[in-house]
């Protein structure tokens, strides 16, 4: 394989008017919103299966689902892969190693591991990570005020899960072996960003979707078998077997293939620090949802940690300077 450059390639956009550059990036900027948003109908289909099934088998089954339609993609853009210097091999396996499977296996673990609060509130340093690492490996500029925004929106995100409450009483509630897991899943994260966007550059975005799925088979079957937990799936040809069966469809095509189908062809032309804000949209979401279906209460300062993600979004779409890759 050829050696592959740091950088992300940019298309030329001499030749259209401003106007097209800004509709350009304010379309991927919102593809990025909407397909993250999608993540948070995951508790629709979860809830049932998680009565029959352990986390892991799920999202393994979820990636066999996918892959049924991902390998046809993958075989009929083969010659892509000519492209491909050995660091995309690597990004290709961090995204689907890393931000796929592990980091959902170390973040599970924080929760159990260490104080409930700090898990969570550290995970929320996710933008972070990512942001640093598109410095570093994309070599990206940062929009005006970026600062503030970012620092707007973590607030944001912030109340939405503590509200208005300081969730840790003393320091050491950090230190704990379940903040370091927290940490090393929020870097995993951040990091997934950094590398889709490196992806985009090199293959066509339905393609990065699928090598997502499918590479992360081999991992998942491992953690799996070595989580040792019984099948407990109801009887064919019963009403509970067809819930399951419709509910783990649903699951794999909603919050799986259809929302990173979306994410990865908004990140086309949306930089990864600026896609890691439009994420937010995924706990934006999840809040609907469980007040919406599940008839969870929302608080006065979960709306304006809603409003002030929002507003945030709405002023970086306001943007014009686009980042799209070849």
């Amino acid at each position: 394989m050829e050696n592959a450059s740091t950088t992300v390639p940019v298309q030329s956009y001499n030749s259209g008017s401003g106007e097209q550059v800004k509709s350009q990036f304010r379309g991927g900027f919102w593809l990025v919103v909407l397909g993250a948003a999608l993540w948070g109908a995951d508790p629709l289909f979860r809830v049932i299966l998680l009565n029959n099934l352990t986390s892991a088998q799920i999202v393994l089954l979820e990636h066999v689902i996918i892959s049924f339609i991902a390998i046809p993609i993958i075989w009929k853009n083969r010659k892509e892969f000519k492209l491909l210097g050995w660091r995309h091999v690597g990004a290709l396996l961090f995204i689907s190693w890393g931000g796929s499977a592990l980091a959902t296996v170390l973040f599970t673990m924080g929760l159990t591991s260490g104080n409930l609060n700090a898990v969570l509130l550290l995970q929320k340093l996710q933008p972070l990570f990512a942001i640093i690492l598109a410095a570093l490996l994309l070599k990206e500029k940062l929009p005006r005020h970026f600062a503030w925004m970012l620092l707007i929106a973590l607030t944001g995100t912030y109340m939405l899960t503590f509200g208005f409450a300081v969730p840790i009483g003393h320091w050491n509630e950090f230190v704990q072996v379940g903040s370091l897991l927290s940490l090393a899943a929020a870097a995993l994260w951040g990091g997934s960003t950094v590398m889709g966007r490196l992806m985009v550059g090199k293959l066509k975005y339905e393609t990065v979707t699928s090598l997502r799925f499918v590479l992360a088979l081999p991992l998942l079957l491992v953690i799996t078998a070595s989580e040792g937990a019984a099948w407990n799936l109801p009887a064919v040809n019963t009403v509970a077997f067809g819930a399951v069966a419709l509910n783990l469809l649903g699951q794999a095509l909603l919050p799986g293939l259809l929302s990173l189908l979306v994410y990865y062809k908004g990140l086309t032309t949306t930089k990864a620090s600026v896609a890691t804000l439009a994420e937010l949209s995924f706990p934006m979401a999840g809040v609907l949802i469980n007040w919406m279906v599940f008839g969870e209460v929302v608080t006065g300062a979960q709306m304006l940690g809603f409003l002030l993600i929002w507003g945030v979004l709405f002023a970086i779409s306001l943007q014009s300077k686009p980042s799209v890759a070849n």
